[in-house]
């Protein structure tokens, strides 16, 4: 394992919280062996699972890493108490892929402190001072929530839907996460600029369980949903079993009494459901970080200076062609044009998850 010697000029490089961020200078031997120590949410949903398994493919004793790997079950705890226990094994990076964005300002120090690079993956952490952590890679959630009311919108003026006739329940991810505040987000400007009626908002933790539970739930309070927005594919998949179970039909025709499922991710599993029409809209959230947090680091060993926030390029799937493209703002206020594509079984098996 390398021992890290900070260089004493990083106050020199000193760049604004949006830009170019200094690299911190890692005493490196070619031919050693990088330890990484990985703090995950869990395994709460087929995205988390093939998060894992692209983080554990790249950072393999193969491709010249040590991972120590450490599942914190949905808990900040578990993940406060992991990474400190990689301070003290002195490993040569850290990656945290965050349960909540707050509460990490204690931590985050202490990796600081003892020179060690942090790399927040997937979700973002809520910091006072950005220079806790070195770079960020990951989904822009609020950009999939704006791109997810963008093409109900043109849905529906597609349809000759009435905004009025548009009653939408949310079943949110975990409360506090990056992907839930961005879509929530998303879909409440939806709400404001089209005029829909969202009748109600209720975490379903990200799991199908919950999912399905928030559904049963939702369906027996309110007899007139016609769109449901479940802020992940696990989600979705519970909620299409509790309508199904209630007697009522998925589908995108909701001016004759089927109820929409708009989804996010793009699972396999997703996609299918997607393609058999149970899933109008699939919106993409690429789960796929290894190769780019590897990119990262290898940057890092060269001394070189790496982007503090890296984005990852995501599609829009769709059940049907009614919407070919779509207009929305990411996180930075740049607006894009973003192609609707209808899926196919072709899609689907060249996919990487």
């Amino acid at each position: 394992m390398k021992k890290k010697v900070v260089s004493v000029l990083l106050t020199a490089a000193m760049v604004s919280a949006m830009s170019v961020v200094p690299a911190i200078s890692v005493a490196a031997e070619e031919g050693d062996t990088i330890t990484v120590g990985f703090s995950q949410v869990g395994a709460e949903s087929d995205w988390r699972t093939a998060n894992t398994e692209s983080m554990k493919a790249t950072f393999s004793e193969e491709n010249g890493y040590e991972l120590i790997f450490d599942d914190a079950q949905q808990k900040q705890e578990n993940q406060l108490t992991a990474i400190r226990n990689f301070i003290q094994q002195e490993v040569d990076y850290i990656l945290l892929a965050p349960v909540t964005e707050t509460g990490w300002d204690t931590v985050l120090q202490e990796a600081k402190d003892a020179g060690i690079p942090v790399i927040i993956v997937d979700r973002m952490v809520d910091v006072s001072d950005d220079s806790l952590y070195t770079t960020w890679v990951g989904t822009d959630s609020l950009l999939e929530g704006r791109k997810a009311a963008e093409w109900l919108n043109a849905y529906a003026t597609a349809k000759q839907i009435d905004a009025k006739d548009i009653n939408v329940v949310d079943i949110q991810g975990t409360i506090g996460s990056t992907a839930q505040i961005g879509r929530s987000q998303g879909l409440q400007e939806g709400v404001d600029k089209y005029g829909w009626n969202l009748l109600a908002q209720q975490s379903g933790e990200f799991t199908q369980a919950k999912g399905q539970e928030v559904m049963e739930s939702m369906l027996k309070q309110y007899d007139n949903i016609n769109v449901v927005y479940c802020e992940n594919d696990n989600e979705a998949f519970g909620a299409i079993d509790a309508i199904e179970a209630a007697g009522k039909k998925v589908g995108s025709d909701i001016a004759n009494g089927e109820i929409m499922v708009i989804s996010f991710d793009t699972t396999n599993a997703g996609l299918t459901d997607t393609l058999a029409g149970k899933i109008t809209c699939d919106v993409e959230c690429n789960p796929l970080h290894g190769p780019r947090v590897e990119e990262l680091i290898k940057a890092l060993e060269a001394g070189e200076e790496v982007q503090k926030l890296n984005y990852v390029d995501e599609e829009i799937f769709a059940a049907d062609d009614t919407v070919d493209k779509v207009t929305a703002t990411n996180s930075l206020d740049e607006e894009g044009e973003y192609a609707v594509t209808p899926i196919t079984q072709e899609i689907i098996d060249g996919r990487a998850y």
